[in-house]
């Protein structure tokens, strides 16, 4: 059929038809394109294991019955319940008090599903996320958590948290509350993958909790949470406990079921790690991750493990183990010279100490990717070669030509050749003997201090000390207690000490906190060496701002290589099980996560 207006009608109904038309795409039909496009999880590269309304992830029990007691043991004392602060020593397991807008996979690389967040809408840019959080959302008293809770503890976090906070959002520009169930941050570009997934890990502070309070304080006043657990009660400094939520708001939610069993959770602490084997094993609390290997092969032990009543077990894993080692401190002048720093990783015999002190049971660690396809291993690949070549002048000849090992020796204690290499290398640094003493130009000794917070460890480090006093070099070792570790740590007030990076198998925005330059004067940073090189700084943000997966190996095995010619750090060792032993009160799941050892799983017998 067709329509014949007069010139007035159909300009008013085609004006009218145009409006409707425009009313339709501006107003709520909108909205709901934008939440069907919202997910219901996110993956960093590749898919999502889990599908939209999936029920549970796979290495959990469902069923899991909920009741029972899980005592665990912790080292030293604790002064604070806020974790978010440089100040004090925060309580163990207080994390487990607050929930996060999205929820980790321990069976998946990097992916997350919904918590606080039921579902998650990436721009095609990739230049900002909506999070829609699930309306059901709460705070232990009963406060719901909305977008200006979000809003506010990022906020908050920047102003007067840790500093790592700065280092680890820096590519976020803006965050704004959209209503109260939407939060939408914006991003500096669209450059940077895993951001999405990094705001994700946020965990939601309670706005009218905090507002009159003074954040930056370092007490033991209770914080208020929305997790799956509370403060119950504590001993200051000697010991904290905490009940499982009755009426926890996530309680079924898929991340959630068959996790969080246990109906009390308690952490006493110890002065002495020593002690605290000895009280295991008199059944003071219920599980123990060991690990010391010396008391591994010889003290786990007696009447209650061959009866089974304590269960002893290794258990494999697919983490990886990042890099554990003496770190240098560039900072002190005698640790800024490359060759200096060589030569004193040539002064340390593994093989000796892995046969007579780890009982073999240890791989020596030399990459900061240990036991992951991120590691460098063998000379540079085309691919790495290709990523490092703009730097050609700025990097030293081996990280195109050579692969990267660390020197060895047969375990018999005999380390001559090698502390012979170690000689040249100080030599050709400018150090010489005078009268059995390793002196610099000036005439000044080389003395230096090794900090450790494990007194095991000095079974360790006193036969190095014994070769680099063949070296003319005089080492101290000083043992303090926790706090005092951390305070000089945070510092920056130490020549070496043992510390562990920690790596997942999707590195990102951390990898600014480890080893970029602005890290290196921020105290509390993880820039423990000091490390101010341009070329790491730019392979740092290379790895950010990768796409896809082959991309991030590549560009991860680069810095890894440059890391290992830098000698900051002089490599310790890894082992790819968790060394476990429990009262055998306990059950777990068949499955076991590839990447956790899924403890919250577990669920009194």
């Amino acid at each position: 059929m067709k329509f014949n207006y007069p010139c007035s009608s159909k300009q008013t109904f085609c004006s009218l038809l145009l409006f409707s038309i425009l009313l339709f795409f501006i107003s709520t039909p909108i909205l709901c394109r934008a939440e069907a496009s919202a997910k219901h999880g996110l993956a960093l590269h590749g898919g999502l294991k889990y599908p939209p309304g999936f029920s549970h992830f796979n290495y959990v029990n469902p069923q899991a019955p909920k009741g029972g007691t899980f005592r665990q043991a912790a080292i030293g004392t604790f002064d604070t319940f806020n974790d978010f602060i440089l100040k004090g020593v925060s309580a163990a397991g207080i994390g487990m008090i607050y929930d996060t807008l999205m929820a980790k996979s321990e069976d998946e690389p990097f992916s997350q599903y919904g918590l606080i967040a039921e579902r998650v809408e990436v721009a095609s840019d990739n230049r900002s996320v909506v999070f829609y959080l699930n309306p059901q959302a709460e705070f232990h008293d009963g406060h719901k958590i909305t977008a200006a809770d979000v809003v506010f503890t990022f906020n908050l976090l920047l102003e007067e948290g840790q500093p790592m906070y700065k280092r680890y959002y820096a590519d976020v520009v803006g965050v704004e509350a959209l209503d109260k169930g939407r939060v939408k941050f914006t991003f500096k570009d669209g450059g940077n993958a895993e951001l999405p997934l990094i705001v994700g890990q946020l965990l939601v502070l309670p706005q009218h909790f905090w507002q009159d309070k003074k954040f930056n304080n370092a007490d033991l006043n209770i914080p208020l949470g929305s997790g799956a657990y509370r403060v119950k009660s504590f001993v200051p400094g000697k010991s904290v406990s905490y009940e499982r939520v009755p009426d926890y708001w996530a309680v079924d939610l898929p991340v959630n079921r068959g996790q969080n069993n246990f109906s009390t959770l308690i952490y006493d602490y110890y002065r002495d790690a020593t002690v605290a084997l000895e009280a295991f094993k008199a059944g003071e609390y219920d599980f123990r991750h060991e690990n010391v290997s010396k008391n591994w092969a010889t003290l786990y032990d007696g009447p209650q493990f061959t009866d089974g009543r304590i269960i002893k077990k290794e258990i494999a894993h697919e983490i990886p183990q990042g890099m554990q080692g003496f770190v240098f401190n560039t900072r002190r002048s005698f640790f800024s010279d490359r060759k200096v720093r060589e030569a004193l990783i040539y002064a340390f015999d593994f093989e000796w100490s892995n046969k007579n002190l780890f009982y073999g049971q240890y791989t020596r660690s030399d990459s900061y990717f240990s036991n992951s396809e991120l590691a460098a291993s063998g000379p540079p690949s085309l691919a790495e070669i290709e990523i490092l070549k703009p730097f050609n002048e700025q990097l030293p000849d081996e990280v195109f030509k050579d692969s990267y090992h660390l020197p060895t020796t047969d375990g018999r204690g005999n380390n001559r050749r090698n502390l012979r290499q170690a000689a040249a290398l100080l030599q050709s640094a400018g150090w010489v003997i005078k009268q059995k003493k390793l002196v610099d130009k000036y005439g000044n000794p080389f003395h230096f201090e090794i900090l450790l917070t494990a007194p095991a460890f000095e079974r360790i480090v006193l036969p190095y000390k014994k070769n680099l006093a063949r070296l003319g070099i005089d080492l101290d070792v000083r043992v303090v207690d926790t706090a005092q570790y951390l305070n000089r740590v945070r510092k920056f007030d130490f020549d070496m000490v043992v510390w562990s990076f920690g790596q997942s198998l999707s590195p990102g925005n951390e990898q600014r906190y480890y080893w970029h330059s602005e890290a290196a004067d921020i105290p509390g940073s993880r820039n423990l060496a000091g490390i101010k090189d341009p070329v790491v700084d730019a392979l740092v943000e290379e790895i950010i701002r990768a796409q896809d997966r082959q991309s991030l190996i590549v560009r991860a095995q680069a810095l890894d290589r440059v890391l290992q010619w830098g000698f900051y750090v002089l490599p310790h060792w890894h082992i790819s099980t968790f060394r476990i032993a429990y009262w055998n009160r306990f059950a777990q799941p068949e499955i076991l996560p590839k990447y956790g050892l899924g403890l919250m799983t577990w669920w009194a017998k």
